[in-house]
């Protein structure tokens, strides 16, 4: 399992987010405290609080793809 960091700061990020993930098979959920949403599902990433950043799990072990592609909305 993978797990990252992301910001996603206006309507448009969550929108090409959530289009970017669902190109992609692996199973991804986003966390906002105790709240857990499959990240390929807008309205439930727009149920999240989206002024903090947001945990994702990816469960996978190899998806470097997925992370390039995401790269924008990732937090260091």
């Amino acid at each position: 399992m993978v797990e990252r960091t992301v910001k996603l700061e206006k309507i448009n990020d969550v929108k090409e987010f959530v289009e970017t993930m669902t190109k992609f098979d692996y199973q991804v959920d986003i966390i906002s405290g105790r709240y857990v949403m499959n990240a390929k599902s807008i309205l439930g990433i727009f149920s999240l609080d989206l002024t903090q950043p947001l945990t994702l799990k990816i469960h996978a072990d190899e998806c470097d793809d997925l992370l390039a592609a995401i790269k924008p909305y990732l937090v260091d």
